[in-house]
């Protein structure tokens, strides 16, 4: 084996670092291994730990952490939770606070799992405004944007909660029976604003994997969901939101990171 340093890598280790070639080298391999350290480490773990709460804003209401969760064997529509850490639920009942990060976010790519119970509500809001549906919606033959995986409908709330259009149906309709752990894989690209704050790109839903099958791809959001596209301000930044007043819900490996436009997903 040669041991030219400049034919001979390792053997360039062995001798000073006081050549240009030398120290170019390892720049290099420095710059390789925190850009691979970064890809990495950019997942920010929302859901994991003793102190998993601390990373939602306060009222965090009755949610609490838990080893396990699964439905109640008497009651299909509950959930019993097992004391410990791994698994967000939101108290016995599954009606409270809904939980919202500190950390506000622009352009995000997230990882959850979640498990409902027979026929149990709850949904992801991106900057607390743009809906994915979480439903009880095994076996619906033609989904609609109110069933899980949907982009969730504009409603107002008088005279009663109501839907004014159909939302964005799933591509297809990739939910599994309640009671069984479900995947959700978003990338969220937040609305653009100009210099004077007028909107000049909508809130986009890059990609939406539930379960392993691509439900959206390019979806923009012109609007908030729910009632929030009339009362509420759209913004460049905002938190992430899980609901927990509509039913019981727990979620586990609820991870989220930052998204560059045109990058791969990156498994968390």
């Amino acid at each position: 084996m040669s041991s030219d340093p400049v034919k001979d890598p390792i053997a360039a280790w062995k001798q000073p670092i006081q050549t240009s070639w030398h120290r170019g080298l390892l720049a290099f391999i420095l710059l390789f291994a925190a850009a691979g350290y970064g890809m990495a480490d950019s997942w920010t773990d929302l859901s994991s730990g003793e102190k998993a709460l601390e990373a939602w804003a306060i009222p965090t209401g009755d949610w609490f952490c838990a080893a396990s969760a699964e439905p109640e064997s008497k009651n299909p529509r509950l959930l019993q939770a097992k004391p410990g850490h791994g698994i967000l639920v939101n108290g016995r009942k599954g009606r409270t606070d809904d939980l919202i990060t500190k950390q506000k976010f622009r352009d995000v790519e997230i990882h959850l799992e979640f498990l409902i119970p027979k026929g149990s509500n709850s949904g992801v809001k991106f900057e607390g405004l743009y809906e994915i549906q979480i439903l009880d919606s095994f076996g619906v033959k033609k989904p609609k944007g109110s069933d899980c995986g949907g982009v969730y409908p504009r409603a107002e709330e008088e005279p009663a909660y109501h839907h004014i259009d159909e939302g964005i149906p799933p591509r297809t309709n990739a939910a599994r029976p309640a009671g069984e752990w479900q995947t959700m894989d978003i990338i969220f690209q937040a609305p653009r604003f100009d210099s004077k704050d007028k909107k000049v790109a909508n809130a986009r839903f890059v990609r939406v994997v539930l379960n392993g099958q691509v439900i959206h791809e390019n979806v923009e959001a012109p609007t908030p969901t729910g009632s929030a596209w009339r009362l509420k301000k759209e913004m460049a930044e905002g938190p992430l939101l899980l609901q927990g007043t509509h039913g019981p819900v727990a979620f586990r490996n609820v991870r989220i990171r930052p998204y560059t436009e045109g990058e791969k997903p990156v498994k968390p």
